[in-house]
C-alpha cells in the first residue's frame, strides 16, 4: 500500500446561522476521527448563514470524506475545498510576551516592526503583540519571542477566500 502525503486543506463551508450548528460539524468529525486543525466562524454575506473555514491534516482520501461527510449536515449549505495556489489566507494571533528590561523592550519591538504586526497593549513587565499572516509566519514570530518568555497566547486559526471572481455563495 502506498503511504500518501498529509497536506493542509482548507475547506469553506456556509451553514445556517443557527444554535447547534457548530456542535453538528465538530460532531461529525468526531465521529469520523478526523481532527480539526483549526476553525473560524463568522457571519456570512447572506443574512441568516456563518462561513466556517476549517482546516484539516490528511491524505486526499481523508480529505475527500471529510468534504462528503460535511455535505451530509443539514445545515450545511455548500462546502467547498479551497485551492492553496488560487487563495488568500490569514491567522490573527495576540501574544503577551515577557519584557524583563527595557533591552529586551526594545528588541521585541524590532522584530514587530519586521513582521509588520503590532503592539497593542504594554505593560511594565509586558508587551501585547497583535500579528497577522499566515501560520507559517506566525510560528516564526512565535519561535523568536521564545526567547524573551511567551506568557500567553491566542490564535484565531485559519480563514481564507478564494482569489478573483469565484467563490462559495449558494447563487452559484
Amino acid at each position: 500500500m502506498e503511504n500518501e502525503k498529509k497536506e493542509i486543506a482548507i475547506i469553506a463551508t456556509i451553514v445556517e446561522n443557527k444554535p447547534g450548528v457548530l456542535h453538528s460539524v465538530s460532531n461529525m468529525f468526531r465521529r469520523r476521527d478526523f481532527n480539526i486543525d483549526s476553525i473560524s466562524v463568522g457571519l456570512a454575506e447572506q443574512k441568516g448563514l456563518s462561513r466556517m473555514t476549517i482546516s484539516v491534516k490528511g491524505d486526499k482520501k481523508t480529505i475527500d470524506q471529510v468534504v462528503k461527510q460535511l455535505k451530509k449536515i443539514v445545515e450545511v449549505v455548500k462546502v467547498s475545498q479551497l485551492d492553496p495556489q488560487s487563495m488568500v489566507s490569514r491567522e490573527l494571533a495576540l501574544i503577551k510576551v515577557n519584557v524583563s528590561d527595557g533591552k529586551s523592550r526594545s528588541e521585541i519591538i524590532n522584530f514587530v516592526d519586521v513582521f509588520r504586526s503590532r503592539v497593542v497593549d504594554i505593560a511594565s513587565d509586558s508587551l501585547m503583540v497583535e500579528i497577522t499572516g499566515t501560520p507559517d509566519k506566525i510560528d516564526a514570530f512565535l519561535k523568536l519571542m521564545s526567547t524573551f518568555g511567551i506568557i500567553e497566547i491566542a490564535r484565531t486559526g485559519m480563514t481564507a477566500l478564494s482569489r478573483g471572481p469565484k467563490s462559495i455563495n449558494i447563487e452559484e
